[in-house]
């Protein structure tokens, strides 16, 4: 696998950096992810990755990081600016004992700056990053979809895009050096495009009312008769022209596609249109059609669409669960995704501990006085 080989210290925090080490451990990386001792956990981002827990109020369960950090080539931390630093396990305590250490630090608002020790969650960063107000449709307040694109696009992928571009300097000045991952300016950098195509006109309608934004009859999402949806994205006119034809509208009767004033109108007939047929129904009349036309699925659905079987999109990892596959997929050394339990019992802590160089007798000790503790407890939400 493409990085097999990285060792990777992850302290547990919410589900961007467990989402980063994920990520780094399907596609080879060892991670082991070290959480609280006797604090239940609430992360489920666990695959591929070992698992300790480390009483990081005890001098010797910080020892015990910086003994696993000395050998690592990625230290990845979620905590608020200094948090590490009082636990003694800041950047400049791992990268002198470690200067070829990557020092991630994934905040929500970065490492200085008036916000930076102030708390928040995914929606209060795309708030900020000025990406939230061009969120929403016309006349509503604006709407996060979910935690997806400050948490793990703007943080987790913007992360894991530093740590690999730190790994790859690193091969000419074989120095470490500290990748600050803030989720404000990860998602604002994501919104790029929002920016530089201001001056093509795209944006300048209020909220809801331009090309992209739910604003245009085709780049909408419609009800059909059975209470589910397709999805409408027929931006360029070949494509317009073959979602008229199909769902039998005459185009040289209908106001021209880019007729913003006509936009409102159009809407109100395409979901009426749409309210004609059921869903399964949309889908045999768009199938083997070019008119950017999709059903919106749920996750279930989705695990049984013929294309995502196809392409082994969704694995299984329990009878009861399934989750999406690693992407991208590299010709030659593809993701692995590993088999591990993901509650691991309290020889993974030994094996952890003895390749740190700890001697069986300090195993027993450690492990006796609750320094470490080999089974995280997943927290039941």
């Amino acid at each position: 696998m493409a990085l097999k080989g990285l060792k990777i210290v992850e302290l547990a925090g919410l589900a961007p950096g467990p989402f980063a080490g994920m990520v780094l451990a399907d596609f080879g990386a060892s991670v082991i992810s070290i959480e609280k001792v006797g604090i239940s956990s609430v992360n489920t981002l666990t695959r591929g990755k070992r698992l300790i827990s480390v009483n990081l109020k005890d001098k010797r369960g910080v020892t015990v990081v910086k003994r696993l950090s000395k050998t690592a080539d990625v230290f990845l931390e979620p905590f608020r600016p200094g948090v590490t630093e009082s636990m003694g396990l800041g950047p400049s305590v791992l990268m002198r004992e470690n200067p070829r250490l990557i020092y991630a630090r994934l905040t929500g608002y970065g490492q200085s700056g008036i916000h930076s020790k102030r708390a928040g969650h995914d929606l209060n960063y795309l708030a900020i990053s000025g990406i939230l107000s061009k969120l929403g449709r016309k006349g509503e307040p604006p709407y996060g979809p979910l935690n997806l694109v400050a948490d793990f696009a703007g943080g987790s992928m913007m992360c894991v895009t530093g740590i690999l571009m730190a790994l790859i300097e690193r091969q000419t000045s074989g120095k470490g050096q500290i990748v600050d991952c803030s989720m404000v300016e990860g998602s604002s950098y994501l919104g790029t495009f929002l920016y530089s195509s201001k001056i093509l006109g795209l944006w300048d309608g209020p909220r809801g009312s331009n090309l992209l934004d739910s604003g245009a009859p085709f780049y909408e999402v419609y009800e059909t008769s059975d209470g589910k949806y397709m999805s409408v994205a027929a931006i360029e006119p070949q494509f317009y022209s073959a979602l008229l034809k199909a769902m039998g509208l005459h185009e040289e009767g209908l106001p021209h596609q880019m007729d913003f004033t006509k936009w409102e109108e159009m809407k109100i007939k395409f979901a009426a249109t749409f309210k004609l047929k059921s869903q399964q129904e949309w889908i045999d009349v768009f199938n083997g059609l070019d008119a950017c036309v999709e059903p919106v699925l749920t996750p279930e659905e989705a695990k049984e669409h013929p294309h995502n079987v196809d392409r082994s999109i969704f694995i299984t990892t329990s009878p009861e669960m399934f989750e999406p596959a690693p992407a991208p997929r590299l010709s030659r050394t593809p993701a692995e995704v590993s088999s591990q339990k993901q509650v691991l019992p309290e020889q993974e802590a030994k094996d952890i501990l003895s390749e740190a160089g700890y001697s069986q007798a300090d195993l027993t000790v450690l492990l006796r006085e609750g320094i470490v503790d080999g089974q995280p407890r997943l927290a039941k939400l």
